[in-house]
């Protein structure tokens, strides 16, 4: 299987949010787990200048985008078994910061569209192109618009993954031909309209093939009005093919026991060097040096939806806790005040460093006991996750993420992996806080069983990357499995038959699908003096290996007593060859006038979308 996974920003080239963690380490793991997987990026300033000595440059072509014709670069370079493609213009791309410009919309539309005029040019041709947020959301569009008729484009399989449902892409209905080179039929039928507004992102939700949000609990959220900004409606519509994969984080990047950035590293069996980076996170952020008084830390961005309007409520109350409290962020220049302020109230016990910087954040991770996300509402969050890796327990709002990755502390059965709590109330929170430190202070025990089981939870990504192809399974009904090494003949029971994905008949989504011709004639590429442009290689057979497998079952008796374990072999059972989805469409009968439409949308003919208004 062949993944295009295209973002607007990926570690370590270009970083902003969480959606470059997810872009920089998911890839890597598909990889690893046997799909053959590229990451298309635009290629910024920034990544110019940092790895100008490791990009290839291979072609250039022109982009038709509205009346421009607009050169592309195509640059690449090969990183932990994938392969990095990089798109460049500079009048879009050679600027200071990756986003915040007037024309942000002109910028990624034609990323969007160069992204689907280059794949003539890259390495392989990809069964599924994986999109994340606006910066990204035209891909699909782009596929099934009138300008793009070839069956081995239609054919490609669409994934979009919404990591924060608040960023849209909201433009003027009238900028779509002038800016996205789009018809205005796309407008007319609604696909593109919310509100009154074009919606970039209403537009790829209803296109692609497979709809993610980062985490189980957001997928459910984003069907509620409270967090859906507008969009429930469209995601409720298309629930059948919208599914939640939680995120997940580099486990080499974030090991105590390894990790350089830290001053002493620690196991969860040897915690002698977390106690070292407590008392090193206290000098350095100017506290008390007290080893048996517990550090509260906040590593966020100072913003409401961060849960920031409940610790101001209670901010008193909290300081009167025996602890200490850290904050690194920045944000709301209001939150930043009251920060600044409340630290000046209570030297050597509070702690406040506007900004953000990598080395002391993972200072703070290393060295702090309790970790507080009171978030609002959080997609998915990384934060909690890193700090339970470093053995800081978190305390968080039962919302997003956060409820799928931390299992709330039961004193009475001495389970959990942090303290949760559900309602948006800042009494709700002061209690859950007043628990931990006096669990950490008065039952100390108790509190490093608690630690222990944080520690031990496995975020990696290689659980994430098999849910992702999972869904690349069911949207191109191809199967992603490595083949097995072959057994030894001496231990050869019986050959298992290789799993293949089943889709469902009523969460199948549906979309055309035609053969691809590899023998297809390919646009010509304008080639670099330097380097000729990169063939498509021809796809290669493969053949499935029988392996042996040996299946056993154990029986426990009462008293823990072992019983001889049972061999099962299953029958050889032949792998069916794959078939293209058959394609089914949903008729639909346009409407006369503008109108918004929920309905997953079909390839466009030309002027059937646009009619004249009664």
């Amino acid at each position: 299987m062949k993944i295009l996974y295209a973002a607007s920003e990926a570690v370590p080239f270009c970083k902003t949010g969480g959606l470059a963690d997810v872009a920089g380490s998911l890839p890597p793991a598909l990889a690893e787990q046997g799909a053959e997987t590229a990451v298309i990026l635009p290629l910024y300033r920034r990544v110019r200048e940092k790895f100008a000595d490791q990009l290839t440059f291979l072609c250039y072509d022109y982009v038709d985008l509205a009346w421009r014709h607009t050169y592309c670069g195509l640059f690449s370079m090969k990183k932990d078994g994938v392969t990095w493609y990089f798109l460049d213009n500079e009048q879009y791309f050679d600027r200071p910061e990756l986003y915040g410009y007037v024309d942000d919309g002109e910028r990624f539309g034609f990323f969007s569209r160069a992204v689907v005029k280059m794949l003539d040019h890259l390495e392989f041709w990809p069964d599924v192109i994986h999109c994340n947020d606006w910066q990204t959301a035209l891909i699909p569009i782009y596929l099934k618009d009138d300008g793009v008729r070839e069956d081995r484009y239609r054919s490609i399989r669409t994934v979009l993954t919404i990591h924060n449902i608040e960023y849209q892409g909201r433009y003027d209905p009238y900028c779509l031909g002038d800016l996205f080179g789009l018809d205005r039929g796309w407008v007319d039928d609604g696909t593109l309209l919310l509100d009154g507004d074009l919606n970039l992102l209403k537009g790829a939700i209803l296109t692609a093939d497979a709809v993610n949000a980062v985490s189980p609990t957001y997928a459910q959220e984003l069907k509620n009005p409270y967090f859906a900004h507008r969009m429930e409606g469209i995601l409720t519509q298309c629930g059948y093919k919208l599914s939640g994969v939680l995120n997940g984080i580099d486990m080499k990047l974030y090991d105590p026991a390894a990790d350089g950035r830290i001053t002493a590293n620690y196991t969860a069996e040897d915690l002698s060097g977390k106690a070292a980076d407590k008392t090193a996170l206290q000098n350095l952020m100017g506290l008390n040096e007290e080893p048996n008084t517990p550090i509260i830390a906040m590593v966020s961005r100072l913003v409401s939806h961060k849960g920031l309007d409940l610790l101001r409520e209670v901010m008193g109350d909290i300081m009167e806790l025996p602890a200490q409290f850290v904050v690194l962020g920045s944000g709301d220049a209001g939150y930043e005040e009251f920060f600044r302020r409340t630290a000046e109230r209570y030297p050597g016990r509070m702690a406040v460093r506007l900004g953000y910087n990598e080395a002391l954040s993972m200072a703070i991770y290393a060295g702090a006991d309790l970790f507080l996300m009171p978030s609002r509402s959080e997609p998915c969050g990384l934060s909690q996750m890193i700090s339970m890796r470093y053995g800081t327990v978190p305390i968080v709002r039962e919302t997003g993420g956060l409820k799928d990755t931390v299992q709330p502390y039961e004193a009475w059965r001495d389970a959990g992996t942090g303290f949760t709590f559900a309602n948006y109330s800042s009494a709700d929170m002061l209690h859950v806080i007043r628990e931990a430190v006096y669990l950490y202070k008065d039952y100390p025990d108790a509190f490093a069983r608690l630690r222990d089981r944080a520690m031990a939870q496995d975020f990696s990504w290689n659980r994430s990357a098999g849910d992702y192809l999972r869904i690349y399974g069911a949207v191109t009904g191809l199967s992603w499995e490595k083949s097995a090494p072959e057994a030894p003949a001496a231990e050869a029971a019986a050959p298992t038959e290789e799993p293949v994905i089943e889709v469902p008949a009523e969460e199948a989504v549906v979309s055309a699908a035609e053969p691809v011709s590899e023998t297809a004639a390919k646009p010509a590429a304008k080639k670099a003096a330097r380097k000729t442009a990169v063939k498509k290689p021809a796809a290669k057979k493969t053949t499935t290996r029988k392996t042996a497998a040996k299946a056993t079952t154990k029986k426990a008796a009462e008293k823990a007593v072992e019983k001889p374990t049972e061999k099962a072999a299953e029958k050889p059972v032949e792998k069916p060859a794959e078939e293209p989805v058959k394609k089914t469409a949903a008729k639909t009968t346009a409407p006369a006038d503008t109108v918004e439409t929920t309905q997953p949308v079909q390839p466009k003919k030309k002027g059937a979308a646009k009619k004249a208004a009664k």
